[in-house]
């Protein structure tokens, strides 16, 4: 589910409170589990992540990681993430991309994270993913910008990814490319619940 630069209520309730909308979801579908999330990535190996599954519909599986411990990570020169930090991500069954929310040590919320991945294998509580290398990477303020197209492109030359797959990967950026321009990426789920909708929902 991470990456290697420089180096994812049947329906939503919408309350007001003080003249403020905001949104919060049905308990009944609120299930707060610890997921073993196994991350694969090709000539790397496994990596394991405990996350909390706060929110399971069949459409969407949110996961609360409250402390990152990998190295920091900086995109065009800012940093998005570091020691600490929570992320929320949010994992699309049958998808071929699963979306974190990140964050600093602080809270302070940097921008989206779309990971390009195969469709997440669901084993009670262990979840499989496999990386597919090309990530996006949207700024809180707006900017976008694709990573590690380097190595996606070392590893379709080396076999690692062949060409079924690279046809696959590409499509997937296609698609996303375009919503990023409809101004429509990342989903409104993505947008909706935040890192202390995530952290609520932990605690229902």
């Amino acid at each position: 589910m991470l990456f290697s630069v420089s180096f994812r209520a049947s329906f939503p309730i919408t309350l007001y409170e003080l003249g403020i909308v905001f949104t919060t979801y049905n308990s009944q579908n609120v299930m707060s589990q610890l997921i073993h999330f196994e991350y694969h990535r090709p000539g790397i190996g496994k990596t394991v992540y405990d996350e909390w599954l706060v929110l399971d519909r069949p459409d969407v599986k949110v996961l609360l990681q409250k402390d990152y411990s990998g190295p920091d990570v900086d995109v065009a020169g800012s940093r998005i993430l570091d020691s600490g930090a929570p992320m929320v991500w949010f994992v699309f069954p049958d998808s071929w991309h699963d979306i974190g929310r990140f964050h600093l040590s602080d809270g302070t919320f940097t921008g989206w994270y779309t990971n390009l991945c195969k469709p997440v294998q669901f084993e009670d509580d262990t979840w499989i993913a496999h990386d597919l290398f090309l990530d996006l990477w949207q700024f809180a303020a707006g900017d976008v910008s694709w990573l590690d197209e380097n190595e996606f492109a070392e590893a379709a030359k080396t076999g690692l990814v062949d060409r079924q797959l690279k046809k696959q990967i590409l499509n997937q950026r296609a698609l996303i490319d375009l919503q990023v321009k409809l101004d429509a990426w990342p989903p409104p789920i993505a947008k909706d619940i935040d890192l202390v909708q995530a952290e609520a929902l932990l605690g229902t």
